[in-house]
């Protein structure tokens, strides 16, 4: 009768792994520690790494996506996300997050010395994981703006 409570708990700790390893990814981007996200990421290439950031090409292998993440660091003074909708699925030794960023991000300082102005943007994001003698690291990321109304399409319906 016991089994299917230890399954339970079992699963139940491995979500909150995987819950944890995808916060530990957005805390250390907002922080701008680029050890504490690169090591987030899969050790190696046994299983090559991915990224795609909203409006760039796929980037495969660890290397290429953390200089992504390098050069990201390197031109965003300020960033913030805000996670909603985040939905956890496994399967094995696999993962899968799904969440909605809200990100309020800010460029280089200005002439001034003050941040740049801030941006809001809201991106939905996948992330893949895989369970590693280390814990849950992330294996793909992918992110994929949201696209809002535009009023002027209202307009431009109305007036046809």
């Amino acid at each position: 009768m016991s089994e299917p409570h230890d399954d339970q708990a079992e699963i139940a700790a491995d979500i909150a792994a995987v819950e944890q390893a995808n916060t530990a990814f957005y805390e250390a981007m907002e922080r701008g520690d680029f050890d504490a996200l690169s090591a987030v990421w899969l050790p190696g290439e046994e299983l090559t790494v991915s990224c795609v950031h909203p409006g760039w090409p796929v980037l495969s292998g660890r290397g290429e996506v953390l200089r992504s993440y390098a050069l990201i660091m390197a031109n965003t003074e300020y960033i913030q996300f805000f996670l909603t909708d985040v939905g956890v699925s496994m399967t094995g030794d696999t993962a899968l997050v799904t969440c909605t960023e809200n990100i309020l991000s800010g460029g280089p300082a200005e002439d001034g010395g003050e941040l740049g102005p801030l941006v809001g943007q809201l991106v939905v994001a996948t992330n893949v994981f895989r369970r590693t003698s280390d814990g849950w690291k992330l294996w793909s990321h992918h992110g994929s703006p949201v696209l809002g109304d535009s009023d002027d399409e209202d307009e431009d319906d109305a007036s046809s």
